[in-house]
């Protein structure tokens, strides 16, 4: 048997969780589902019913996206990189408080700037130059390495990269002027990136 994954395409948690089982070869069966209409199976696993959830054959839950990385690059290089970077802690920033940062406060403002019309306590533009906070660190960041955290990629870059993807969509022409060429070439980087690619490919929707 095949570890189940409950997966949504577009989702960027999913896909995150999606590359990660890529990257070290662990094979499993997606089950995409329909946001409308929810399978019965992944609401009794799993309450909270958010994707992704990933059930291993011997029945063991994880739903939450960041456990699903680290359980699946537990045994790759990537692990280097989870906790502790290679240069001291004063000189670079954890990864995890980059990715707590990620799905924190970036991912508020990503949805409030996507969603404008649901937040309307500030413009849209307004709701932009919260996020550009991030987008300004993860600049300042890539002005010294390739990737965010070292000269390799890292768990880091695997688990902010879609939510900047999501960013920059929401207005390709203000992304494409902005004062950020280092993330844009790192985002073109992963978005082009075989990996990505392979995740991103349409599965029919489970309807079990």
């Amino acid at each position: 048997m095949l570890p189940v994954l409950y997966s949504y395409r577009r989702c960027p948690y999913a896909m995150r969780a999606r590359m990660a089982l890529k990257l070290v070869g662990i094979e499993v069966e997606i089950r995409e589902i329909s946001l409308r209409a929810k399978p019965a199976h992944l609401l009794e696993i799993s309450p909270k019913a958010t994707v992704p959830v990933l059930v291993l054959p011997e029945g063991k839950v994880i739903d939450e996206s960041i456990e699903i990385m680290l359980f699946a690059l537990k045994q790759h290089s990537l692990q280097a990189n989870i906790h502790e970077p290679s240069r001291p802690a004063l000189e670079c920033l954890s990864p995890v408080a980059l990715i707590l940062e990620n799905d924190n406060s970036f991912k508020q403002a990503l949805d409030a700037y996507k969603y404008p019309e649901r937040y309307k306590t500030l413009t849209q533009q307004q709701h932009r130059a919260q996020g550009e906070v991030f987008l300004q660190k993860l600049e300042g960041l890539l002005s010294k390495n390739t990737y965010l955290l070292e000269a390799m990629p890292g768990l880091a870059d695997m688990a902010v990269f879609p939510f900047v993807r999501q960013f920059a969509a929401v207005d390709a022409a203000w992304f494409a002027a902005a004062p950020y060429p280092k993330l844009r070439a790192w985002l073109t980087g992963w978005v082009e990136s075989d990996l990505f690619k392979s995740v991103m490919t349409k599965n029919p929707t489970y309807v079990g």
